[in-house]
């Protein structure tokens, strides 16, 4: 049975294809579980849709909140 991956000297030789479609840069993340190894390719994440997305549970609008959180006592 091919696995599609092969060991040498303690090296893991990952296919091309794998590596041209889903890694981004040379580097990987290898989790290390009972009976098995799981490579997860590094990816860089876009933060930016995270901004403005938090919820800070108030009931004040926006420009009532700024004047209080950069309110210098």
């Amino acid at each position: 049975m091919k696995y599609g991956v092969e060991t040498r000297q303690g090296r893991l030789i990952i296919p091309a294809d794998w590596r041209k479609n889903e890694l981004e840069g040379n580097e990987v993340f290898i989790i290390k579980e009972k009976g098995e190894l799981r490579i997860i390719p590094k990816k860089r994440r876009d933060l930016k849709k995270f901004f403005d997305s938090v919820d800070l549970g108030t009931n004040i609008d926006e420009d009532e909140f700024e004047r209080d959180f950069y309110e210098v006592s």
